[in-house]
């Protein structure tokens, strides 16, 4: 335990620093994993190491409750590495995994073994979701045993052990997740809605974009949040609707507010910065799912985003090889890299007015960590932990997918300009990021599993 007399071990000086009070210039002291003091500099403890932060902004570190890192039977596409060197390169320093991977992550040896896999391999901190199990009864056991820190339901597919057709095994599994305590994440496409539109459009013979755009229409968004939040009135679960894209799936979610049910969503970059139009110009490159949508999605996006009815931004950061992009429509993969874009792409918005800095970290770090019970992370308050990232917050660049540390190297975002980059990103009180070099070890990471006993 540090105490005022002693040395600290770091001192971060002459910044811009971000509290939930508002922006200083100060600095901060740092012992271990934790800051001890958030002062001017003449009010700083001595240290064993000075940094001069020459005015940068000094921000929390992001919180990203939507990754995919892949590894394991998919680490030819990413592996735990270049996944959390790719966050620490865009300054997030702490990622939340998905589960649909190979194996599928939805048992207690399925968690052990991905936590297993990643813990010499990561660079920033890193927990972990499970898909539900086939018996509901062992969710408990992939929390508490596992270390899952949340459970991931795709209602759009099967993932995990439950039919998303299957009304009483999901109202199953959301009873056990209301009596954890714990959240549940939710992909909202209607499946069987999916399926008649598919149909649809095959007898029809439509295909390319505007047929997976008719099949993945708002409509089937809409019907999902509605049918979730139905499922999670009737058990008292907590739900997070995954990557809202949508003007009526945004009033679904609204309306599940207004009830008082415990909804909480999301919303990327790419349905905020991106259009439909982007998708037919870029093709395969700008294909996630949801799909893009028109200008007036993205307006009532942006809208929602402003006055507190969208809770997070996160990156869905879903890394493929470029080549996995370009089969016909109904075989090509979904998703972009997004963990080295976010942070700058965000920023930009705030340097054009569009968006308040306090919006971005609110959304970005603060409210990620609170949804998800990470305590002590997501802001800079004395005895937070030490996830920090320096922006300088006036240097311009162009997105060149070309130098990600993600192995997914193509981006819809490819020679945007941006303001605004990450210079050092700091995890745990540790350098692991310094002007775009990953400077921490392999195993410099920390793995978060859930702090409250279930």
């Amino acid at each position: 335990m540090w105490s005022e007399e002693l040395t600290v071990d770091l001192v971060l000086k002459n910044a811009r620093v971000f509290t939930p009070n508002g922006i200083f210039n100060a600095g901060l002291a740092i012992e271990g994993d934790r800051i001890v003091r958030v002062a001017k500099e003449t009010n700083l403890p001595p240290a064993s190491e000075t940094v001069n932060l020459n005015g940068d902004l000094l921000l929390p570190g992001l919180v990203d409750i939507h990754v995919h890192l892949r590894g394991q039977g998919l680490s030819y596409k990413e592996d735990f590495y270049t996944g959390t060197a790719a966050a620490a390169a865009g300054g997030v320093t702490t990622v939340v995994d998905m589960p649909n991977n190979i194996p599928v992550t939805m048992s207690v040896e399925t968690v052990k073994e991905r936590i297993k896999s990643a813990g010499d391999k990561i660079v920033v901190n890193v927990a972990f979701y499970s898909a539900f199990p086939e018996k509901h009864e062992e969710a408990k056991r992939i929390v508490v045993e596992g270390g899952a820190i949340a459970f991931k339901f795709f209602m759009s597919r099967k993932v995990g052990g439950i039919d998303p057709k299957d009304n009483s095994a999901i109202l199953e599994a959301l009873r056990e997740a209301a009596g954890l305590d714990v959240p549940v994440a939710i992909h909202a496409e209607d499946i069987r809605l999916i399926e008649e539109r598919k149909k649809k459009v095959e007898l029809l013979e439509k295909e390319g974009i505007e047929a997976y755009l008719e099949v993945h229409s708002p409509s089937v968004e809409k019907a999902a949040i509605e049918r979730a939040a139905g499922l999670a009135e009737e058990t008292g679960a907590k739900i997070h609707i995954c990557h809202l894209s949508s003007s009526k799936g945004l009033g679904a979610v609204l309306a599940a507010k207004k009830k008082g049910l415990q909804v909480s969503c999301e919303v990327t970059p790419h349905h905020l910065l991106l259009t439909v139009e982007d998708l037919k110009s870029k093709g395969a490159t700008a294909l996630v799912n949801p799909p893009l949508r028109p200008k007036r999605d993205v307006d009532s996006l942006w809208k929602a985003l402003r006055d507190g009815s969208i809770d997070v931004l996160a990156s869905d950061h879903a890394p493929h090889r470029l080549e996995e992009k370009f089969p016909p429509i109904w075989e090509a993969k979904t998703g972009i890299s997004g963990l080295e874009t976010m942070l700058p792409l965000l920023l930009t918005q705030v340097d054009r007015g569009l968006l308040t800095l306090e919006t971005l970290i609110r959304m970005a770090s603060e409210r990620p960590a609170e949804i998800l019970g990470l305590e002590g992370r997501g802001r800079i308050v004395e005895g937070g932990y030490a996830d920090l990232v320096v922006v300088d917050p006036s240097e311009r660049f162009r997105i060149d997918p070309s130098t990600f540390h993600s192995k997914a190297k193509h981006s819809p975002f490819e020679g945007w300009t941006v303001k605004g980059r990450p210079v050092k990103t700091f995890v745990n009180g540790r350098l692991v990021m310094d002007e775009g070099e990953i400077v921490a070890k392999p195993g410099d990471g920390r793995v978060i599993r859930r702090l409250r006993e279930a």
